[in-house]
């Protein structure tokens, strides 16, 4: 988004910020999200594998599960109840489990790296 006339917003595409996603089979995808969808949205949109997102996004499914890198956790805002509590039934949770579609895109996470969990089981 760019200001626009009277500090008007419009959409700006050349601009959006990226992700990238490693899969679990190590592939590397940089893909553009646009800010205000979800991380899960992003790799949907972009076909990105090992997300399955059964539940569409709704924090019932785990199967949106990935790891944060490293060097982004810290950026990450701190998970509700719901997300905690549904992370238990993914697999290999760790420190660094995220659900992706709790994760709403914005312009600091540009160039955000997420390792997509083993969500095909």
């Amino acid at each position: 988004m760019q200001a626009g006339a009277a500090g008007a917003r419009f959409f700006d595409p050349k601009n959006m910020p990226k992700v990238i996603y490693i899969t679990p089979k190590g592939e590397r995808r940089e893909v553009e999200v646009e800010n205000g969808y979800s991380i899960m949205e992003g790799a949907i949109n972009n076909n990105v594998d090992g997300i399955v997102a059964e539940c569409g996004g709704a924090c019932a499914c785990a199967t949106c599960h990935s790891y944060i890198d490293e060097s982004w956790i810290d950026k990450m805002p701190p998970m509700d109840d719901m997300e905690d509590s549904m992370l238990d039934a993914a697999f290999d949770r760790r420190d660094n489990s995220r659900l992706t579609c709790q994760l709403e895109m914005n312009d600091a996470w540009d160039g955000l790296i997420v390792h997509v969990g083993e969500n095909d089981y």
